[in-house]
């Protein structure tokens, strides 16, 4: 496996990789990290670090590769909280009430793909393999937050629905807010149709010629991490605290899982962030 990356750091602990991004790491109050395919014990399509009780694999492998992952990420798996996707923008705040939720836990609350929280020992977790993970942290406030982008996420803004619950319910101020989006399908290979192209191309105040671009006969490529970045800054973001990641998952689908280029037989990528109890 070749890695390469300018702005993804790779790392390895007991066998297990996983991602994290300098502007993360830089903060001493938060922890986080991305889960890659390495060094879990999941097989077949899902091999092997498959953190996706929903698409068929055993969950006692899954569960498996929780501890494993958690372990060398330096989580509490105690403290996991996760995520009920459905590509809307719904945003849930939780609290130590909400640990094991999605993971040791039965979700008790559809259609959430945004998690906040300004506790210590609060681990939110949300999925991918493909769309787009939005990390946010303020370190002034002491929040952080997860979103999952996917197209009708981004289309919907999630990632500003997102801030403005940072906004809103803990006094989060934008320009103090540092954002990551991470690694996704890239405008390198995110195909899409004239319906899917329609969407991107009506959010005219940002600019679709800069996240869209025409193939002919019906096919458009669309950049959804873009697209995301300049929604971070329509909510407030300064430029400077935003970071993107240079990965796209269907072309690293060797080490990450992508829906495109498994054609669906695949496992799930997670992001996990917490605040630390210092």
């Amino acid at each position: 496996m070749v890695f390469k990356s300018k702005n993804t750091d790779l790392n390895f602990v007991n066998g297990v990789g996983f991602l994290t991004f300098p502007s993360l790491s830089e903060l001493d109050f938060v922890q986080h990290a991305f889960s890659t395919r390495i060094g879990g014990v999941s097989t077949g399509p899902y091999q092997s670090m498959n953190l996706n009780f929903t698409r068929g694999d055993d969950p006692d492998c899954v569960t498996k590769n929780y501890h494993l992952f958690c372990e060398a990420a330096g989580f509490d798996y105690q403290t996991l909280v996760s995520s009920k996707q459905d590509h809307n923008i719904n945003v849930r705040c939780v609290t130590h009430a909400d640990c094991g939720i999605g993971i040791w836990r039965e979700h008790d609350q559809e259609s959430v793909d945004a998690l906040v929280t300004n506790e210590p020992n609060v681990t939110l977790v949300t999925h991918y393999a493909d769309c787009t993970p939005l990390f946010f942290a303020d370190p002034e406030k002491k929040v952080i937050a997860l979103a999952h982008a996917g197209w009708r996420g981004t289309v919907e803004k999630i990632g500003e629905a997102t801030v403005d619950v940072m906004v809103e319910r803990y006094g989060c101020d934008p320009t103090d807010i540092i954002a990551v989006v991470g690694p996704a399908i890239g405008a390198c290979c995110y195909e899409v149709d004239t319906p899917v192209f329609e969407q991107f191309a009506s959010l005219t105040e940002l600019k679709p010629a800069y996240f869209t671009k025409s193939l002919g006969h019906g096919k458009y490529l669309v950049d959804l991490k873009e697209t995301n970045r300049r929604m971070l800054l329509e909510a407030g973001l300064l430029s400077i605290n935003i970071t993107i990641s240079d990965l796209c998952t269907k072309c690293n689908s060797g080490m990450l899982f992508s829906h495109r280029a498994s054609g669906g037989k695949r496992g799930g990528l997670v992001a996990m962030m917490c605040i630390k109890d210092h």
